[in-house]
């Protein structure tokens, strides 16, 4: 079976270019937590602990309710299709943050206000991607 990745390695996704956002803003809270407020706390409570992959299938699996002996099939399962990465997460495209991956994939979350997101931009030795667009 053909596993797919999310994961990206040295690089930053800078937000998209069509965001509203000024700054990194923590996505707001609803009844039923959303995907963007989900994915925020993973990776702003964890910097640099998990890979995208990490991210996007805990998410999954915490919306889906599944439990800890289910996760090793589920997890095949959902990379057995093609996933959308954070080029794609309202993270990227809403709440104005930067993702960046470490040299290992694992990720962290920065506000595009900070010194460290422009830091990324002039880093000539880290891959660049920017967020999609919300708008075609």
């Amino acid at each position: 079976m053909k596993v797919h990745t999310t994961n990206y390695i040295d690089t930053f996704i800078e937000v998209a270019d069509d965001t509203k956002a000024s700054c990194g803003a923590q996505p707001p809270s609803k009844d039923k937590k959303t995907v963007a407020e989900m994915q925020y706390e993973l990776i702003s409570k964890n910097p640099y602990k998990y890979t995208s992959d990490d991210v996007f299938f805990q998410v999954y699996a915490d919306r889906n309710d599944l439990t800890k002996g289910e996760y090793k099939q589920a997890r095949e399962q959902f990379f057995s299709k093609g996933q959308p990465c954070f080029r794609a997460s309202p993270l990227t495209k809403t709440y104005g943050f930067g993702i960046h991956s470490d040299n290992k994939g694992k990720v962290a979350l920065y506000g595009m206000e900070t010194d460290k997101y422009q830091k990324f931009l002039k880093d000539s030795k880290i891959k660049k991607v920017k967020a999609m667009k919300s708008s075609k």
